[in-house]
């Protein structure tokens, strides 16, 4: 049996399937999200595009306060479900804090109290806290039980044909787009500031210049895919919060890049799951309201406005391919893609 938390500093990699420690079953899982959080953003879209609602119920923290610069406490349930819209107790054990849970599982946990987390009621312990594993085996786990009326067990986020194309993009999206606004967000000097941006915008003209090229709607042509949702849940967090929270203002989606910003829009506004499992405000006042160093003064920015455009075309083939030209952008783009 493969080894599913090693130890105090080591993350839970479980997995669930027929057969093996976890296996499937109606409400025997329960998910704990931070709305705020892109990488908790993928479980919660995987749970409403495969229809396991029925199956698997949500806890969700506060989106702030966080704690210290150690994550301590880190995040907090809410003490009713009125205390704060979209937020609720810990509907399993009536938690104060998320590390509440972690300790549940190991007493002696040295790690991050992070989201999400997908907890077994049965075993009692966390099954697993890794969004990119979850976001791999999690679509198809339930495959079987998943209610009639869903219909959504031929939904695959990961089919065998894509399955080498969608591995090559995600090494780089993973590593210059969905952690690279945090390299540059989170920087402490210029120097690391000026490395890391240019690098962020490198990979949306990357990955404007792909949907273009594949057609759309999804960034592999017809087929939604996993890497459809990598990359939305950092794209509807880039006006919202980083271009000014993260200083990552070479460019906006709507304004540089026209074959994302129809992407997104269409995603939100047309795909059921996108628009349901988004929420700004819990999205905006998480990082406005967590990260002292940044924002000192906890304000939180109205716009943009509105939080996502209308008007959705899908003439991917007449759009032309839109891209930040900053020479450093140019640069890095060469050095990571060639250029294309």
């Amino acid at each position: 049996m493969a080894v599913v938390h090693a130890g105090p500093n080591d993350s839970w990699h479980g997995v669930v399937k027929s057969g093996g420690q976890f296996p499937p079953e109606a409400g025997r899982y329960h998910l704990y999200v931070g709305l705020f959080c892109p990488f908790a953003h993928r479980a919660l879209l995987v749970r409403h595009l495969k229809g396991l609602e029925s199956l698997i119920d949500v806890s969700v923290v506060m989106p702030y306060p966080k704690g210290d610069d150690h994550g301590w406490p880190g995040w907090r349930f809410p003490a009713s479900n009125d205390e704060y819209a979209g937020a609720t107790v810990d509907k399993l054990f009536a938690s104060k804090y998320m590390h509440d849970v972690y300790f549940k599982a190991d007493a002696e946990y040295k790690g991050r109290y992070s989201v999400p987390v997908l907890w077994d009621t049965k075993e009692g312990t966390i099954v697993n806290n890794e969004s990119a594993e979850l976001l791999r085996w999690l679509p198809n786990a339930f495959n079987g039980i998943v209610p009639q009326e869903s219909r959504r067990d031929e939904l695959d986020l990961y089919p065998t044909h894509l399955r080498s194309e969608i591995d090559t993009i995600t090494e780089w999206m993973q590593r210059d787009l969905n952690t690279g606004v945090y390299k540059a967000g989170f920087a402490e000097t210029q120097e690391a500031y000026d490395k890391n941006v240019p690098t962020v915008f490198a990979a949306l003209n990357h990955l404007e210049s792909l949907i273009q090229r594949n057609g759309g709607p999804y960034i592999l042509g017809k087929h939604l895919t996993e890497l459809d949702i990598r990359a939305f849940t950092t794209v509807i967090r880039f006006d919202a919060v980083y271009v000014q929270h993260f200083k990552c203002n070479l460019g906006t989606i709507r304004a540089n890049y026209p074959v994302i910003n129809e992407w997104l829009k269409n995603l939100y506004w047309n795909v059921e799951g996108f628009k349901e499992t988004t929420d700004f405000k819990h999205i905006k006042e998480n990082y406005t309201k967590s990260h002292a160093k940044i924002n000192p003064l906890a304000i939180t920015p109205m716009g943009p406005f509105p939080d996502v455009e209308e008007g959705i075309s899908l003439n991917f083939a007449g759009l032309k391919p839109g891209s930040v030209r900053h020479p450093l952008v140019l640069e890095k783009q060469a050095e990571l893609y060639g250029g294309k």
